[in-house]
């Protein structure tokens, strides 16, 4: 059995529709449905990883967008690491809505979580409602990492979960293991990173920044 280095808490919010569920299935199983059900509730699914010869174990947590469900989810921000804030770039309220996200990670998280913003369904260009420009200076504004997607044609996709686990690896991994279920990262340069399935299509056609 492999031994686990880390456990790293991911958590997905935004709006219901933008594409969290989507993404977190095109990452873990490298699969997309087009008929997907609003997620209710709180799911999750895991991946391991080789981060600088580090077995990382993933927990991805996808978060109802709903509003009838955020006292339930409110409780799953403790103890993650990092939280992607997805909007749907084709809907300009979902990304009105990011200032509203933020605010609840920043009540309910860790103060240190990495955070990036992410402007899901980048292969509807010719209905972008959202500027790539609007959303970097958001990002700039707030401090986070920012990256466009499309979990239908796999854009970005791996790209932006290993950018984030990364991160979190290079902040924890200073501090001392006490078990395979610690969450603990250094600031490392050059770190190897190794997964299962490759993005060949990372930075395809959207914005990585």
């Amino acid at each position: 059995m492999t031994k686990i280095d880390y456990v790293f808490k991911v958590v997905l919010i935004g709006d219901s529709s933008v594409g969290k569920t989507q993404l977190l299935a095109r990452f873990a199983r490298n699969e997309f449905s087009a008929d997907s059900k609003a997620t209710i509730g709180v799911e999750f699914q895991t991946k391991t990883l080789i981060i600088d010869t580090k077995t990382i174990k993933a927990q991805i947590w996808d978060t109802a967008g709903q509003e009838r469900y955020r006292a339930v989810t409110s409780a799953y921000y403790r103890g993650a690491l990092g939280a992607m804030i997805v909007y749907d770039m084709a809907k300009r309220q979902s990304f009105e809505h990011m200032a509203k996200w933020l605010q609840e990670l920043r009540d309910h998280a860790d103060k240190n979580i990495v955070v990036m913003l992410i402007g899901n369904k980048c292969d509807l260009a010719g209905l972008r409602a959202v500027p790539t420009e609007d959303a970097e200076d958001f990002a700039h504004r707030e401090n986070l990492f920012f990256m466009e997607t499309s979990a239908l044609d796999s854009t970005n996709v791996e790209t932006c979960f290993i950018t984030i686990l990364t991160e979190i690896y290079k902040i924890n991994a200073k501090k001392p293991l006490s078990g395979a279920d610690d969450i603990n990262g250094t600031s490392l340069r050059g770190t190897t990173i190794i997964i299962n399935n490759h993005d060949d299509d990372a930075g395809k056609g959207c914005c990585l920044s």
